[in-house]
């Protein structure tokens, strides 16, 4: 599989010139997006544990992602001097609650979160440009310089990966990793020198503290070793009973210095030097008894102080969470996800420009003559181990949250699709024609959804503005769009006209940052804010998609008899409850029978459930306006209001079946 370019010399000094100008254009889309987006719903997190990680040496926050990415995202806000929050007598960093203590750091010790969050990601587009250059460079030995530079054009105009490029989060650096190693890991085999050795056990050690998903390199790496050994020659292959041992150990050896070096070469997790903690987010008694062998494992390697007890913990918290999270497809909802999740999830996320190459390139591979197909396997070994493994990982996950978890697939995609533009696969006017179609289908993608990258849905799934049916949390809404929202009610509903405002979020934005005033409805951040009351009444409804799909509602599914019936029971509670909440003296009665969290507690499903019948009416009737494809705005009046949330069951039926009336 050697596609090298007949051409002269000096159209190839271009080739250079090209990849950086293509280079250049991903870090400009990927930016320009990135700067009209509020923070996800990870970066918080993200920035805060990296922070501790780098300022103090401290790794009770998050350790369950990549410690490399966070720290490296949070490097800018070491070096501005952002400070910390207060850590004595603080219970939720006692506890290692990274949500509390992400929004104490970016919203409550009165320094800007801004400039630290946009500088973080821009130092994380280095993954990104990373894995261009290991697409662009595969592609070019096997394809040569016009299929290096049709997969790197693909990469860089993905809508998918300039969405999550620029986040302060770990999936661009999981990745670039994955990739990287199984690459150096190939350069071994083919030539087993120590210096060959030496930067695979490196570059695998790196992979390990850039996100857990590291694992699975250790079944690729086998299924590499196993394919290397048969295709040496037989007097050759003793070779492998003493190489594979001492790849093995360097490998492991080369992990164990990387992951002990970022964790300070300290067991403890947390630093001597601050407040203490009582446990990571849950004490190690709450995981380990869940996780079966790999949990004996864990204590094991606790024993014996193997590993950093924050990795061993942030591993442990991985495939305990893992084992059951609500998710939503398509309208279904469960807590144990479905095989299909990411197939849908790549069949309606993958631009068609790339569906359409690799269909072509399928096509013209079978084609050819049977003797060659064994030569160009073998050459792209390292590509279709790691998309076997982490493929079939993926089918069996129930971790069903984002189509961003299968990000590390598609790689190998752009590689082979590049095929297209090999010379010798196809003659005459075809290749021109196809490499055209395909470039122009691809910048047809990306300018069709830009700048709102994360809601990306390609035709199959009815576009973007389909995708809240589909697909939500960070496939589409992961609360990017609070600062849209917040612009178009100042365009639309300021003044003496203005209308009341009601919000309902996913994410972990600061509404009040915006200058977003607005009564809130249920949220799902984490924060572990005390509850507000909320009148709701005719105005403005701003609802992110996650939050309308209802997709982590403990009320969700539906609406039947029985939750009404539940409704309509707290419902005879409610002016009791806005006493509480708005009424000092009533307050104080109250609390004299009821502790304030079991007031709390009644609140708090009142609202969900008032929010369900609320939500299922909203998904029923258009917006008046959509904000980046994952917030949705709807005017209601007084009457619709009473309709949809005081009146009986047939009449809140009758409103979703005929919203319009």
């Amino acid at each position: 599989m050697n596609g090298r370019d007949e051409k002269p010399r000096a159209s190839r000094a271009a080739v250079p010139a090209l990849v950086a100008v293509l280079l250049a254009l991903h870090v400009f889309l990927a930016l320009w997006a990135a700067a009209g987006e509020g923070v996800t719903h990870d970066e918080l997190l993200h920035l805060t544990g990296g922070y501790f990680y780098d300022r103090y040496g401290d790794y009770r926050i998050q350790p369950e992602n990549g410690n490399l990415p966070q720290r490296l995202a949070a490097l800018p806000a070491v070096l501005m001097g952002a400070p910390p929050p207060k850590l004595e007598d603080n219970v939720y960093w006692r506890t290692s609650d990274a949500n509390v203590v992400g929004h104490q750091f970016f919203y409550e010790t009165g320094h800007d979160h801004w400039p630290m969050l946009r500088a973080g990601r821009s130092v994380m587009m280095i993954f990104s440009l990373g894995t261009g250059l290991l697409v662009f460079g595969w592609a070019r030995r096997l394809f040569g310089d016009a299929g290096g530079l049709l997969a790197l054009a693909l990469y860089v105009l993905d809508p998918n990966v300039l969405a999550h490029a620029p986040l302060a989060t770990s999936d661009s650096a999981a990745v670039f990793f994955l990739l990287a190693s199984c690459t150096a890991f190939w350069a071994h085999l083919r030539e087993p020198t120590w210096k060959n050795g030496a930067l695979s056990a490196g570059v695998f050690g790196l992979a390990c503290v850039a996100k857990y998903s590291a694992v699975l390199l250790l079944p690729v790496f086998v299924i590499l070793l196993v394919w290397r050994r048969v295709l040496d020659a037989p007097d050759r292959r003793r070779r492998w009973l003493a190489l594979a041992p001492a790849t093995a150990a360097g490998h492991a050896g080369g992990a164990l210095l990387v992951i002990w070096m970022f964790f300070g070469f300290r067991y403890s997790g947390f630093a001597p030097d601050l407040p203490p903690a009582d446990h990571y987010i849950v004490p190690w008694d709450g995981v380990l008894p869940f996780i079966g062998w790999q949990g004996k494992v864990i204590d094991l390697c606790r024993s014996w102080h193997l590993l950093p007890e924050a990795y061993l913990f942030g591993y442990s918290w991985v495939v305990q969470s893992a084992q059951m999270r609500a998710a939503f497809l398509a309208g279904a909802y469960s807590v144990t996800g479905w095989w299909s999740f990411f197939p849908l999830a790549f069949l309606w996320k993958t631009p068609v420009a790339l569906l359409a190459a690799l269909a072509l390139g399928a096509v013209v591979y079978l084609r050819r003559k049977n003797a060659r197909r064994g030569a160009e396997l073998t050459a792209v070994a390292p590509l279709l181990a790691l998309f076997a493994v982490y493929a079939t990982f993926s089918l069996t996950s129930k971790l069903n949250i984002g189509h961003r978890h299968i990000l590390p697939l598609y790689p190998t995609l752009f590689i082979l699709a590049g095929g297209l533009a090999a010379p010798a696969r196809l003659a005459g006017w075809r290749r021109p024609a196809l490499i055209g179609g395909v470039a122009v289908a691809a910048v047809a993608a990306n300018a069709r959804v830009a700048p709102h990258y994360l809601a990306f849905f390609n035709v199959f799934a009815g576009g973007p503005a389909n995708g809240h049916r589909l697909l939500v949390d960070s496939s589409l809404d992961w609360g990017q769009d609070l600062p849209g929202v917040a612009r178009w009610l100042r365009e639309h509903n300021s003044g003496p006209d203005a209308v009341p405002v009601f919000l309902s979020y996913f994410g972990t934005g600061e509404p009040d940052y915006f200058g977003l005033r607005a009564e809130r409805l249920p949220f799902v951040n984490g924060f572990k804010l005390a509850p507000r009351w909320c009148d709701p009444r005719g105005g403005l409804y701003c609802i992110s998609a996650t939050m309308l799909e209802e997709a982590y509602s403990p009320v969700r599914g539906g609406f039947s008899p029985a939750l009404e019936k539940e409704y309509q029971e707290r419902r005879g509670a409610a002016p009791v409850l806005r006493d509480y909440f708005l009424k000092p003296a009533a307050r104080e009665e109250l609390l004299k029978q009821f502790p304030s969290p079991q007031l709390d507690e009644v609140y708090r499903r009142y609202d969900w459930l008032r929010f369900a019948r609320l939500a299922a009416y909203l998904r029923a009737k258009p917006p008046e306006a959509v904000i980046g494809y994952s917030f949705f705005i709807y005017r209601l009046t007084d009457d619709e209001v009473d309709r949809v949330l005081n009146r009986k069951y047939s009449d809140w039926f009758e409103a979703v079946q005929h919203p319009e009336r």
